[in-house]
């Protein structure tokens, strides 16, 4: 056999040991009914984790709500390179193939001994997955030997057409050993796989409960959109975003999936009093009903991550305040079942004019899964990494000199207050349009203190002031619209919001970190 073929199937028996390992890892940790210890997703958290705050920008950046996509597809590339060249190590040089499958696991282990809520037992997926994959490499390795040494030319014998038949029945069984253990490895664990994923129905049992789920009726609903306040313009941003379609930024890669009846928020620390709740009981005060416009953080001008929706949920400050936050207190740190921790500003919550909720409905509905159900909090006028906490389970009210969120210690601002800001909607940057009217058309927003204006500026005119429709709350974006009478040629549009009090964006770009982005965002139209 040459030397290429058997490089091929070398590197085959490295893969199917990987296939292996990650299907009885995620067997077992379906079987524990513990996510959190798959070994695939506990890397991929490490790397998050672990990875600068520049590389999440750039993926962000380029990917937007697909990064978490971005990174199992790199996760995956990374498996396939090292099975590969583990499946190369253990034929050519054993067992050094089968000492670097045992340093991969023993990287998973410490990946998932180091996840939010990790149990002694976590390590039994990885440990499991790991074993069985030796086992698989061993075996594979062997036979892929057996059937080159097999096929290797021998010394012509005295009675040279028996040794050829006793050398091709040598070779056939060898080969056809090898393909047997192949084939049924392979087949074994595609079982393996579909059943870990049929042991896994927790997200199905729980989108049960969800859609069974009837909402209280809100004590203080929002008010009725007027009529005005949403522009009939082909291509803006509807007023109110779509469930399925709100950006979703967050650093779970695995979407926590909680048991509502078992839910518990627990309010401690620089408290009197410490609170328990759970989820009946949170339905059972009274609602509020409040739309707000969330944005994240690493939203680039003109960018799409940013929705609004409205919100139920129950006033922070009514738990805070039956908690009894202590002198000296001036944080609160929110923390995700999941491990993601938020510091919001203690007196931000407490504000009696601030709809800070802790949501468990959306646009009429329960909270999705992804969004964070049953519980998240919602607070106007900070970013989602200070404040906008998903699937949370405590409230620890303590001290910025003492804690700090996930993003503070990773380069981020601790504060995250949002900026004024406007988006250029129609037209789209490098299409063309037909000369005559145009309309020009978006949003903008300026969290917890309203817009007060939008202007419009094409090429280097003068700036127009736009129309704005009617706002429905200082805590959500407004539609806006400029006819423009469009001369052939090519144009760049600009805009440019100035939330209240007179608080105008500034023209220079700057970047996401550490609290937002800032500019005026311009598109390039071509009139015909």
């Amino acid at each position: 056999m040459n030397r290429r073929r058997v490089t091929l199937w070398a590197a085959v028996t490295g893969v199917l040991a990987a296939v292996v390992t990650l299907a009885v890892a995620e067997a077992f940790a379906a079987f524990m009914a513990t996510p959190g210890s798959s070994p695939l997703f506990a890397v991929g958290s490490a790397v998050v984790d672990l990875v600068p705050a520049w590389v999440k920008e750039l993926v962000i950046s380029l990917f937007g709500t697909g990064d978490k996509v971005a990174l199992f597809v790199g996760l995956g590339l990374l498996v396939l390179v090292l099975a590969v060249v583990i499946g190369m190590l253990q034929y050519r040089r054993p067992p050094t193939g089968l000492i670097a499958l045992a340093t991969v696991g023993l990287v998973s282990v410490i990946a998932v001994a180091s996840r939010a809520g990790a149990g002694p037992l976590w390590a039994l997926p990885s440990l499991a997955g790991v074993f069985a994959g030796i086992l698989v490499l061993r075996a594979t390795a062997t036979k892929l030997r057996d059937w080159v040494e097999a096929t290797a030319p021998v010394p012509v014998p005295i009675t040279p057409g028996l040794q050829s038949n006793r050398a091709a029945t040598r070779v056939s069984l060898t080969r056809r050993r090898f393909f047997v253990l192949l084939g049924g490895t392979a087949a074994g664990a595609v079982v393996i796989g579909l059943g870990a994923r049929a042991l896994n129905a927790g997200t199905a049992a729980v989108n049960v409960v969800r859609d069974a789920l009837v909402l209280p009726k809100p004590t203080t609903a929002a008010p009725a959109i007027p009529v005005a306040a949403e522009l009939d313009i082909p291509g803006i941003s509807p007023l109110i975003s779509a469930n399925d379609t709100f950006y979703r930024i967050d650093t779970a890669l695995q979407v926590p999936v909680i048991d509502a009846s078992t839910w518990k928020l627990r309010i401690t620390g620089m408290v009197d009093n410490e609170i328990e709740i759970g989820f009946d009981e949170l339905l059972a005060l009274p609602m509020t009903e409040h739309s707000v416009t969330l944005m994240c953080v690493s939203n680039e001008v003109g960018g799409d991550l940013v929705g609004n929706a409205t919100w139920l949920g129950y006033p922070i400050r009514e738990l805070l305040k039956r908690a009894g936050p202590q002198a000296g207190a001036d944080m609160v740190l929110s923390t995700s079942i999941d491990g993601f921790t938020a510091g919001t500003p203690l007196d931000v919550l407490l504000e009696d004019d601030r709809q800070s909720l802790l949501a468990v409905g959306m646009n009429g509905e329960p909270l999705p899964i992804e969004h964070g159900f049953p519980v998240r909090m919602v607070v106007p006028g900070l970013y989602g990494y200070v404040s906008a906490t998903k699937w949370i389970v405590s409230l620890k009210v303590t001290t910025f000199a003492a804690d700090m969120g996930y993003w503070t210690p990773r380069g981020w601002s601790a504060l995250g207050p949002v900026k004024t800001a406007s988006r250029i909607d129609v037209p789209a940057s490098g299409t063309s349009v037909s000369a005559g009217t145009v309309a020009i058309a978006g949003v903008a927003w300026a969290q917890h203190r309203g817009v007060e204006r939008v202007e419009v500026r094409v090429d280097d005119g003068a700036w127009q002031p736009a129309t704005l429709a009617e706002a429905i709350s200082i805590d959500t974006w407004r539609q806006w619209f400029l006819p423009w009478d469009a001369p052939s040629g090519s144009h760049t549009i600009a805009v440019r919001a100035t939330g209240a009090p007179n608080d105008t964006q500034r023209e220079n770009r700057v970047p996401v970190a550490p609290n937002g982005s800032e500019g005026y965002h311009t598109v390039t139209v071509t009139v015909a």
